[in-house]
């Protein structure tokens, strides 16, 4: 199945090279660099590729969104991509921590892993 226009936006963007390498060069650097730990460091990115479109919707969408079923009812719920969201950056902080992998230094612009 083909990936998403927004999908491909994530995929394409320097932010994911940036990361997968700032992952792949740290597992370099403590010996773990076999394919079983390659796969994973690709998991972890399909997994902020999905955090990235949890937040779209949320940003678009609201934490509260307004429904109407079938039968006439109306009213506001929960946007499930808040929940989900929480779910995804538990795996993959457990996959990072997994991993052996620490969030890089930053110059204090707050933008590493």
């Amino acid at each position: 199945m083909a990936a998403s226009t927004k999908t491909r936006k994530y995929i394409n963007s320097d932010l994911f090279s940036e990361i997968r390498k700032d992952m792949l060069d740290q597992l370099e650097r403590n010996g773990t660099i076999e394919k079983f730990y390659t796969n994973l460091v690709d998991d972890y990115m399909d997994m902020w590729v999905t955090k990235c479109l949890l937040v779209d919707d949320i940003q678009q969408r609201g934490i509260n969104i307004k429904y109407e079923n079938g039968g006439g009812q109306k009213g506001t719920k929960k946007n499930d991509s808040v929940e989900q969201r929480i779910k995804v950056n538990v795996q993959m902080l457990k996959l990072l921590s997994e991993l052996g992998i620490k969030p890089s230094q930053t110059d204090g612009d707050g933008d590493a892993l």
